[in-house]
């Protein structure tokens, strides 16, 4: 008796930018970036199963459950290139804040990949699903790999670092969120006067250095990304011990980087008074992942139809 998956349970960790720099435009028009990123302990939830159909369901998100989303996308770019005749059902609860620069979009294709290659034994390598995912978004490579990377050109360039020095996220999403095209149309008129030194912190990653990667840390998108309340709450966190604080990607999330777990926790704590939308996360050393899986056993034999 066989036994066939009959659903999957995936989590898909959202990413922080430890560095991100703009250093030109691609020939293709596209801003060409140098990037060190960091997936954490903040997941998107998703589960699929079997169906005949192809549903996407996001309960409890406004994000609108349609042809437009990642998810949608991956789900359809997958079947295309197996030409499996086959749909799912779809469904994530979603942690990861919106328009927050923490590829929570991306996360979930990558996540819908990974759950359809494994739920019908497809077999794609890392590389397939990794181009699969280029097609889809410029972060979705990376929310596959997950981990620490240095990410360079428009964010199909990954090179795995080892893992991150061990250390505290404490993240904040302010109350409006910020569109990556209009963040980089004020930098092509704003400038930057930040550009981290994308090598110097992955030195300090190869070397296990905290106080060193957090010396290098930047992003060169923070001051034009329209974000009003990036300035205060990398204050908060500062004054309650954060080593470092900056904007995550286009924005407009913020994270502090804490060496010590109870001065993060107060820090939480005391951002919580603010905002509504506070967490607490480490390093994960992984990308978009299968946690479980269910299915039936199927009585058929050989030769049976």
């Amino acid at each position: 008796m066989a036994f066939q998956k009959q659903s999957v349970v995936v989590l898909a960790p959202a990413k922080l930018n430890l560095s991100l720099d703009v250093v030109g435009l691609l020939p293709n028009g596209y801003h060409d970036l140098d990037m060190v990123m960091q997936a954490i302990t903040l997941y998107e939830h998703i589960t699929i199963s079997r169906s005949e159909y192809l549903d996407l369901f996001l309960p409890g998100s406004f994000v609108p459950a349609n042809e437009k989303n990642t998810a949608y996308k991956a789900a359809l770019a997958f079947f295309h290139y197996t030409g499996l005749l086959a749909g799912a059902q779809i469904t994530i609860r979603k942690q990861v804040p919106v328009r927050a620069g923490m590829a929570g979009g991306s996360a979930d294709a990558a996540g819908v990949l990974v759950g359809l290659n494994e739920l019908y034994g497809a077999g794609l390598s890392m590389s397939e699903l990794c181009a699969l995912g280029a097609q889809i978004g410029a972060d979705v490579p990376f929310a596959l790999m997950g981990g620490t990377c240095r990410v360079q050109g428009v964010g199909d360039l990954l090179k795995p670092l080892p893992p991150c020095p061990d250390c505290h996220f404490v993240v904040v999403m302010p109350s409006v969120g910020i569109s990556t095209p209009e963040a980089f149309k004020r930098y092509d008129t704003m400038g930057s006067p930040v550009h981290p030194d994308c090598d110097r912190q992955e030195q300090a990653i190869r070397a296990g250095t905290l106080a060193d990667l957090c010396a290098a840390a930047g992003n060169a998108l923070e001051h034009c990304s329209g974000a009003v309340e990036t300035s205060a709450i990398c204050e908060k966190l500062n004054a309650h011990g954060a080593v470092t604080s900056l904007m995550t990607g286009s924005g407009a999330a913020v994270f502090g980087i804490f060496e010590d777990a109870a001065k993060a926790g107060e820090a939480a704590d005391a951002l919580r008074q603010h905002y509504d939308q506070v967490y607490l996360a480490r390093p994960d050393r992984g990308g978009a992942r299968v946690v479980a899986s269910h299915g039936a056993k199927n009585n058929r034999r050989k030769g049976q139809k």
